[in-house]
């Protein structure tokens, strides 16, 4: 892989919008490339700050115009691809107001895929499952525009954070029951 062809590369999905990528994904744009040649052109990209490696297979532009606030979410929208993700728990909470506690460098998401601890150049991405139905989630979650992952309703996080075992004394039970 050429440098200026991976800039060209990196440019263009950058124009899209798009700066996490899984080492799968980068495969598919550098496909000219032999697994050897690839394999060392990402370690260069790496190595010369062009590249940071997020996580084990995960790589991000740190470079790109659309770097946004959103980097640990799209990271864990990687991580999670084809599964049903959504911030919820001691995130959520916080954000709502609810909890006094923010987590500053923990992003907590609801998964239907596999648990897991991931830490990252951004901070720590954490997935807990869920068995709910498909129907459930989404009728309990909501998107808002430009952020990565949708996010749960004051209420879902509230129960996720019950249903999972979570620590509850950290809860302010007047800001939960405000609309």
């Amino acid at each position: 892989m050429k440098k200026t062809e991976a800039f060209t590369v990196l440019r263009c999905w950058d124009k899209k919008g798009r700066y996490v990528f899984t080492k799968r994904d980068l495969s598919k744009l550098f496909f000219k490339d032999n697994s050897k040649t690839f394999t060392e052109g990402i370690n260069r990209l790496v190595h010369e700050g062009w590249l940071i490696r997020a996580c084990r297979g995960i790589y991000v532009n740190p470079h790109a115009h659309s770097f946004d606030g959103y980097v640990i979410e799209r990271i864990a929208v990687a991580l999670r691809r084809g599964e049903y993700n959504y911030v919820s728990l001691e995130s959520m909470l916080s954000e709502y107001g609810i909890i006094s506690q923010i987590p500053i460098d923990r992003l907590t998401v609801m998964t239907t895929g596999r648990k897991g601890t991931f830490n990252t150049h951004y901070g720590v991405i954490e997935f807990t499952h869920t068995k709910q139905s498909v129907s459930d989630i989404l009728s309990f979650i909501q998107r808002i525009k430009g952020r990565p992952l949708p996010v749960a309703t004051r209420e879902t996080a509230w129960r996720d954070l019950k249903r999972v075992g979570r620590n509850i004394q950290m809860i302010n039970k007047a800001a939960l029951y405000v609309s």
